[in-house]
C-alpha cells in the first residue's frame, strides 16, 4: 500500500448506540495490559456517580485515543477558541475515590 493512500474502515452504527449517552465524568485505571474507561454522569441530587459505559482497550490503542483527541481539540479550538476549564481538574481519580461499586448485583 502506498504510504499517501488513506485505509477506509467502514462500521456499523446501530440506532441505540447512534444516539450516544452523556458524560461529565471519566474515571481511568490501568494494568500492565489493559486502560479501563467508565464513563460516569454526576448529576445534582444524585448520592454518587452512574456509569453508563466502560470500555476496555490496550495500551497501544489507548495511547492512539489520545493522540486522536489531543488532535481534535486542537482543531475544535483553531474553529471555535480555546476551551476554558471552569476548574483546575483533578488529573486522575481512584476507584476507592467512590466507595463500593454497585455491580447491579443484589445483596
Amino acid at each position: 500500500m502506498d504510504n499517501n493512500e488513506t485505509k477506509q474502515v467502514s462500521i456499523d452504527l446501530k440506532p441505540e448506540i447512534a444516539k450516544g449517552s452523556y458524560s461529565n465524568l471519566a474515571i481511568i485505571s490501568h494494568s500492565p495490559s489493559e486502560f479501563v474507561i467508565d464513563f460516569a454522569t454526576i448529576l445534582p441530587g444524585m448520592p454518587k456517580p452512574d456509569v453508563s459505559n466502560r470500555i476496555v482497550m490496550n495500551p497501544e490503542h489507548a495511547k492512539r485515543l489520545l493522540m486522536a483527541l489531543s488532535d481534535n481539540i486542537s482543531k475544535y479550538e483553531s474553529q471555535f477558541g480555546q476551551i476554558r476549564l471552569s476548574v483546575e481538574p483533578k488529573g486522575t481519580f481512584n476507584l476507592s475515590d467512590f466507595g463500593p461499586i454497585n455491580n447491579g448485583s443484589k445483596s
